[in-house]
């Protein structure tokens, strides 16, 4: 590297509160790594590529497709939101974001809420690898925007109770097997208060109405949000969920307990409507066309155990798959840690 390199990467450090030691100058620590997302999305709002410190050879996608940098979201965003959630992967220099935006409006006084999530690839202090769901979801940029972060994805993990990576990955992949295979007696890893929020809405521990009874996971033909992660999982009804595909685990945050992944829930449609519930009753439920969702997870993970579950998700054409898989990559149910590719 040059000396006058250096000497702006170091100035960087220092100025992000990523310096330790002169032989880790180009390595970002926490406050580094979110610091970039920062600096991205001021960059996005202003459009002003060279607001950021790009690689040379950065790559760029948007909802799965490779764009130039200052296109797509680049564009439209305004500003960002109140909701900052990260999951922060020093040791492989990536940092994961869920957060609420603004973009724009017809009315150019007002507004259009939105969701991102985003990850980023950082190197020598420039960022290599972007890659960023954008849910153009009215609705749900407003309720995640009122949301707070959950203080339990804050909260460091005693040392002597830290999972290590490969097994933080493999109790979350238990989630997405588990749904799958959908028979009502699989690993389920949850713990009683678990709870998940999709798209700012609660999808777990729903308070029954006034006035109505709570379904029962036994007897019911569909599943409900009134019901725990586990009885969720126990009661055979995600069979509409016939495939989860390109499970790719893309930050994980050993301190925290964290662990976010990119993928996509197929939902085939035809005979695949119909299957067997674990007690033998016959039940026809889900989409009837063919239909992909594009998903952000995250999982905080607790004594081997999943407490919180977060995602924000998108409808997407069936099929379709990431922009940083191959196409056997992206057909494939198999979980890679993609963390240090």
């Amino acid at each position: 590297m040059k000396r006058s390199h250096l000497y702006g990467a170091l100035f960087v450090s220092f100025a992000m509160g990523g310096w330790a030691h002169a032989s880790t100058a180009e390595v970002c620590n926490r406050a580094c790594l979110e610091g970039f997302v920062d600096r991205y999305l001021d960059a996005v709002v202003a459009n002003q590529p060279s607001m950021v410190p790009l690689a040379p050879n950065v790559r760029f996608t948007e909802d799965g497709q490779q764009l130039v940098i200052g296109d797509g979201l680049w564009n439209t965003m305004r500003a960002k939101g109140r909701y900052r959630l990260f999951v922060t992967d020093v040791p492989a220099g990536q940092v994961a974001f869920f957060g609420s935006i603004e973009e724009d409006h017809r009315d150019p006084q007002k507004g259009t809420p939105a969701l991102l999530a985003l990850r980023l690839k950082v190197r020598n202090l420039q960022i290599e690898q972007i890659e960023q769901i954008v849910i153009r979801d009215e609705k749900a940029g407003e309720r995640v925007n009122a949301m707070t972060v959950d203080p339990v994805y804050l909260e460091a993990i005693p040392p002597a109770e830290r999972m290590s990576r490969a097994d933080l990955i493999a109790t979350a992949n238990k989630y997405f097997t588990g749904m799958q295979q959908n028979d009502g007696k699989g690993d389920y890893p949850f713990t009683e208060d678990c709870n998940r929020i999709e798209n700012g809405m609660q999808s777990t521990n729903v308070p029954t109405p006034k006035g109505e009874k709570r379904p029962d996971p036994k007897t019911s033909t569909t599943y409900s949000a009134q019901w725990s992660c586990l009885e969720q999982f126990q009661s055979g009804l995600l069979h509409f969920v016939t495939r989860i595909r390109d499970r790719r685990f893309v930050a994980v945050d050993e301190e925290r307990g964290i662990v976010f992944a990119f993928g996509f829930f197929d939902h085939s449609g035809g005979a695949t409507r119909t299957f067997t519930t674990p007690d033998g009753r016959t039940v026809t439920s889900g989409p009837v066309q063919p239909w992909t969702w594009q998903i952000a997870e995250l999982f905080k993970i607790e004594k081997g155990k999943i407490r919180r579950i977060e995602a924000l998700l998108r409808r997407s054409e069936y099929g379709m798959i990431s922009g940083w898989s191959t196409w056997s990559q992206g057909m494939s149910d198999v979980a890679r840690d993609v963390t240090f590719e």
